[in-house]
């Protein structure tokens, strides 16, 4: 029978192509021949020996949590999201096997290639946008900031005491006077 299994921590996934009608799949004694087999990602990352400098390194952590906000959770797309079957209307066990397996295939190396393709020029174009816009917000916006606050300090005091003499009694004697008035709403 074709199954999909998936292990406990959901990192490494095996599809047996088997046929579901052998009747004598399992009888033998030993497993089918997996032909498709997604590689263990983090366990053998981990395995890898380093140097002291990387062990320090800032960047480490980013190899193992790459989205630590959940920026883009809802890029976490399977098979069963995209492609699903009702009971009444299904195709041939091997079909849906094979399917599943080069979903899975076909999605991870496209993804792949196209981060490959892509990834390094926009980071570059990024890593330079957002360096030119921290240069001028520290050199250019924050210090015209703090110009116009310094030089505009008797508005603001200015303005303080226009709205603590005016306005501010004005509002609490309307709101006093409104106070009074109550509305009841009845049904006829």
């Amino acid at each position: 029978m074709g199954t999909m299994m998936r292990g406990e921590d959901s990192e490494e996934v095996e599809i047996d192509l088997g046929d579901s009608s052998d009747p004598e799949e399992f009888d033998n004694g030993q497993e089918p021949q997996m032909l498709w087999r997604a590689p263990p990602a983090l366990e053998e990352e981990e395995n890898i020996h380093t140097s002291t400098l990387v062990e320090i390194s800032d960047t480490k952590p980013l190899i193992n949590v790459r989205d630590p906000r959940g920026i883009n959770d809802c890029l976490k797309v399977t098979f069963e999201d995209v492609i699903a079957e009702p009971v009444s209307v299904r195709s041939g066990d091997r079909v849906w096997i094979w399917s599943h397996a080069l979903f899975e295939v076909s999605r991870v190396w496209i993804y792949r290639i196209v981060t490959v393709l892509f990834a390094i020029p926009v980071s570059i174009i990024s890593g330079l946008l957002f360096a030119i816009l921290s240069c001028l917000h520290i050199w250019m916006v924050g210090p015209c900031v703090q110009c116009i606050s310094i030089g505009t300090r008797w508005l603001q005091s200015l303005w303080n005491v226009v709205l603590s003499v005016i306005v501010r009694p004005f509002l609490l004697s309307a709101g006093k006077c409104c106070g009074g008035f109550s509305i009841h709403l009845a049904k006829e």
